[in-house]
């Protein structure tokens, strides 16, 4: 029978309808593999570096200089960026009660997690996708240390998550704001801590889930990767320490790279060598902070929002976490 399940982390309703799967129309299956990245259209490539504009960081083990050969992981600004640092403020509409806008200021940058032309993470070696993540923590840390409120790190794995550019990138968006769906997650963090004498919710959670063992798929000796007992979209999982910490990006936490390689190679080889697209984000201390447990979420896409979803903001899920969480499991 149909659920209705509260995400414990964010408040937010979700339907778990686990015989939806089974209804006329309904498609789990991913949608045919991307294709072949062409190296001479390439603007990620090594070697393409003058495509690109002006690097800001990067990983150079023989010291070479920026913008030329010689690198592991390339971070530059989006050519097409969300927010600028100089973004200015649109025109005053006459009724400013009614209509607030400001300029969309901060940075929006590409992080290239290879220098080979490889088209999704699924498909790097778990040394360069170490690589690839430290690099995604010192651009949060370098923008946490210039005072920007939230940090947001996401990927967008394969055409049908987004990807614009088939060569496997990163994105980070330096917002001057912490979204609302992150404040809720910090208030939640924060009254769970009060009401517990300093725990922390997801550590809390984290130690039901092993007890239970229902919707646990994996552990290493730094992580865990799960199914979210209200998980918004089939197959999702989410990766979260052993050991709870705020900040992802902070020195000496893992970078969980051989726990997210794990969790591609589940999923591909449950869905017979095939990677479904996914979008993955790291959920980190925001500002304002006192309590929180960084996470990194991967939500494999399958289908499209329809009515209920986009007019009420609820997720529905055809999927129930129990059962992938198995199916994964024996993947």
């Amino acid at each position: 029978m149909p659920e209705l399940r509260v995400d414990p982390l964010t408040g937010l309703r979700v339907l778990i309808a686990g015989e939806r799967a089974d209804r006329p129309g309904t498609d789990l299956r991913p949608p045919e593999p991307d294709p072949a990245i062409d190296p001479e259209r390439d603007p990620f490539l090594e070697g393409h570096e003058d495509r690109t504009p002006a690097e800001l960081d990067a990983e150079r083990p023989g010291g070479s200089a920026p913008d030329t050969p010689g690198w592991l992981v390339r971070v530059v600004p989006n050519l097409y960026p969300a927010l600028e640092a100089d973004s200015p403020d649109p025109p005053r509409e006459a009724r400013i009660d009614l209509f607030s806008a400001t300029g969309a200021r901060g940075a929006h940058e590409v992080i290239v997690n290879t220098p080979l032309a490889i088209g999704s993470l699924g498909d790097l070696p778990v040394a360069q996708l170490e690589h690839a993540m430290a690099m995604w923590q010192r651009r949060i840390r370098h923008h946490r240390r210039h005072g920007t409120a939230y940090a947001h790190l996401f990927v967008n794995d394969g055409r049908e998550a987004g990807a614009s550019q088939p060569h496997t990138h990163a994105q980070l968006a330096a917002l001057p704001f912490v979204p609302a769906l992150i404040a809720r997650e910090r208030e939640r963090c924060g009254a769970h801590a009060v009401t517990t004498g300093g725990a922390s919710l997801l550590g809390d959670l984290v130690q039901q889930e092993v007890r239970l063992d229902q919707r646990l798929v994996d552990v290493d000796d730094d992580t865990v990767l799960l199914t979210p007992f209200a998980s918004g979209a089939p197959y999702q999982l989410l990766i979260a320490p052993r050991r709870p910490a705020m900040r992802w990006e902070d020195e000496g936490q893992p970078t969980a790279a051989a726990m997210l390689r794990a969790a591609l190679d589940r999923l591909r080889r449950h869905f017979d060598g095939v990677l479904p697209p996914f979008n993955l984000w790291v959920r980190t201390a925001p500002q304002g902070s006192d309590h929180f447990c960084w996470h990194i979420d991967i939500r494999p896409r399958f289908g499209t929002p329809a009515g209920l979803e986009l007019g009420t903001g609820i997720e529905l899920n055809a999927v129930a976490p129990e059962r992938a969480a198995r199916e994964l499991r024996d993947a």
